[in-house]
């Protein structure tokens, strides 16, 4: 049961709801019990006649339905009640006693079902807090499809399978446990020989729901491949419509929609047939009672009257219910539990770079950023190998190379995308790993190549993670960005919604949103990736003059594709498979006559 301690642990936060539930289910399942315990003293002293139904005088405190019946007597003698008036009596309290059980099983319900509303939310609550924590190197391993596919039919999965048999866990286990020691009470000997059959119909079911979990986990890795390609498809239209792979990709799609169609119908074929196998194990033992327990009654050797054992035989009968819902709950767990470990696989994944909940507060940048003796390496690949880089407060470093050279990962380890593996990263001085995360992250702004804009208003984009901003302030950050008048020659202007990743857009109306917000957020240091290489000529000068403008008394990295744009920088690094290999101005590194000079002839040639 290891695997579910989440759920444990989430119902352990419920103490007082989950002490109500098990209370009323245990008072639903007495009124159930004693409803049918009524029928053996009523048949009895009703129908075998006041005459023949004599009063024990002695009788063992075991003896549930002898007492029952005994105290049904004593009504009679000493109210000298007819059998008529005591049937009335007798369904009356059948009436009560149903008319509670079916009152407590709500109760129970009532308590039982937002619990489980609660434990399937905080699962997904969790996973999307793991997923805003995790690294950003995380996901470059990740297939998107397959993430989705975990925070949402993972959950599903785990919220039907699952949480939906908590009731099975507690209600059917109580329900067999208490009916068993009544039976116990009533006759020891017979319910033996149910005890005995029972690790028998246990071994059966099991064996049927264990090939559940084998086939579930098939089933979740099919449909995060089929929601990957869907992603892909979605994010490619334009690609696969122009290289006239739609085949390919309906192909690829059906294929793994068959596979996914074959798991599933093999989860359903097993997880089916746990509850009428049990439930035909419990009727071949309910008929094994019958005819052995109906054998020694006849012959006398059972000291049982043929009332009492009809009464036994339904009290046992209650029992098969219970049990086929409680191997339908361990079918469903076994199906579940695919699910729960896919998720546990992302939940328990380390957070490499963790914040300080102690550390110091970044208030403001004033000095200068630096790199000693930087090492960085994922999964044994050496990125970036014995960086040192001092980059001066106001200046401008130049981060060039060829792909792979490590420029975008070395630009993300001043906001602490990833962490180093040997040296450090200093910002006055201090070691980043020594401030608050949030702190260092705000005094600086990124602009990445490709532009993220989320499905929301042209204002709301530019203002985004500045909840007080003022529209004169949005209005502003967008003139100096060059986006104030495309903008303004939208219908709604400001309150124009953009799309789904700003595909409402140009590409270089993008671009300038995302200038804008930088600009509207005003740090110290700013990180532009590549902001302008993605660009047509036109869209590219209006980006760069926006650029320009707002690199105007800031410390910024930025990484060049396109060198032109980079001629004035202060120091301009150049870097080949993680190592600097030259450093310098343009004008120094020209001279030397090396790798950056080749660089800037092969843009010229082009």
């Amino acid at each position: 049961m290891k695997k579910y301690s989440r759920v444990f642990y989430y119902l352990a936060q419920y103490k007082g709801k989950v002490a109500l539930y098990i209370l009323v289910t245990i008072l639903a399942i007495i009124f159930s019990l004693f409803s049918f315990a009524l029928i053996y003293p009523f048949l009895d002293v009703i129908f075998n006649g006041q005459s023949s139904a004599v009063i024990k005088t002695e009788i063992s405190k075991t003896d549930l339905l002898g007492q029952m019946k005994n105290y049904m007597m004593r009504v009679i003698s000493g109210a000298k009640m007819s059998p008529t008036y005591l049937l009335g009596v007798t369904c009356l309290v059948m009436i009560v006693a149903v008319f509670l059980k079916n009152l407590f099983t709500y109760l129970s319900l009532y308590i039982l079902n937002p619990l489980k509303n609660q434990i399937t939310n905080r699962f997904r609550s969790d996973l999307y807090d793991k997923i805003l924590m995790l690294p950003i190197g995380y996901f470059n391993e990740q297939r998107k499809g397959d993430l989705i596919s975990r925070i949402t039919n993972d959950v599903t999965e785990v919220e039907g399978s699952v949480v939906g048999a908590l009731e099975g866990w507690f209600r059917d286990p109580i329900t067999i446990i208490i009916t068993l020691i009544a039976l116990f009470w009533v006759n020891p000997v017979l319910t033996t020989g149910i005890l005995i059959s029972i690790p028998i119909i246990g071994f059966i079911l099991g064996r049927i729901s264990k090939a559940l979990k084998k086939h579930s986990s098939e089933a979740a890795v099919k449909q995060g491949e089929t929601l990957s390609v869907l992603d892909e498809t979605l994010n490619g239209l334009r690609v696969i419509k122009a290289f006239n792979i739609e085949t390919v990709l309906r192909n690829r799609f059906n294929f793994l929609n068959d596979e996914l169609l074959q798991a599933k119908n093999k989860i359903i074929r097993r997880r089916d047939a746990a509850s009428p196998v049990s439930e035909f194990l419990g009727v071949l033992v309910f008929i094994g009672i019958v005819f052995f327990g109906g054998r020694l009654i006849l012959s006398n050797q059972l000291d049982m009257e043929p009332a009492a054992f009809l009464a036994y035989l339904t009290m046992f009968y209650t029992l098969i219910n219970p049990v086929k819902t409680l191997s339908t709950s361990f079918s469903n767990l076994n199906k579940g539990s695919a699910a729960i470990n896919r998720i546990e696989e992302v939940l328990n994944t380390p957070v490499t770079v963790d914040d300080n909940p102690d550390g110091k507060i970044l208030d403001s940048f004033n000095d200068k950023i630096e790199f000693k003796n930087v090492r960085f390496a994922y999964d044994d690949t050496v990125i970036l190998d014995n960086i040192n880089l001092t980059i001066e407060k106001g200046k401008t470093i130049a981060l060039v190379g060829s792909s792979g050279a490590g420029k975008s990962t070395l630009a993300d380890l001043v906001p602490r995308f990833h962490d180093v593996t040997d040296g450090e990263v200093l910002i006055d001085g201090v070691n980043i790993k020594d401030y608050a995360l949030q702190s260092v992250r705000r005094q600086m702004s990124i602009v990445t190549q490709e532009p993220i804009l989320f499905n929301d208003t042209i204002a709301n984009n530019i203002a985004l993670g500045e909840e007080n901003a003022s529209m004169d302030s949005v209005v502003n950050a967008a003139k100096i960005a060059n986006a104030h008048n495309f903008i303004i020659q939208k219908e709604e202007k400001y309150d124009t919604n953009v799309g789904d990743r700003g595909n409402k857009l140009s590409g270089g109306e993008r671009q300038r949103l995302t200038i804008a917000r930088a600009v509207l957020k005003n740090p110290p240091i700013l990180i532009l990736d590549e902001a302008t290489s993605s660009l047509d000529t036109e869209s590219e000068r209006l980006v760069q003059d926006a650029i320009n403008n707002m690199m105007q008394n800031r410390t910024s990295i930025v990484i060049a594709h396109r060198l032109s744009t980079i001629r004035h920088a202060d120091e301009i690094i150049v870097l080949q498979k993680g190592k600097i290999v030259e450093r310098g101005n343009h004008e120094e590194l020209i001279g030397q006559n090396g790798f950056y000079r080749k660089l800037v002839e092969m843009q010229e040639v082009k």
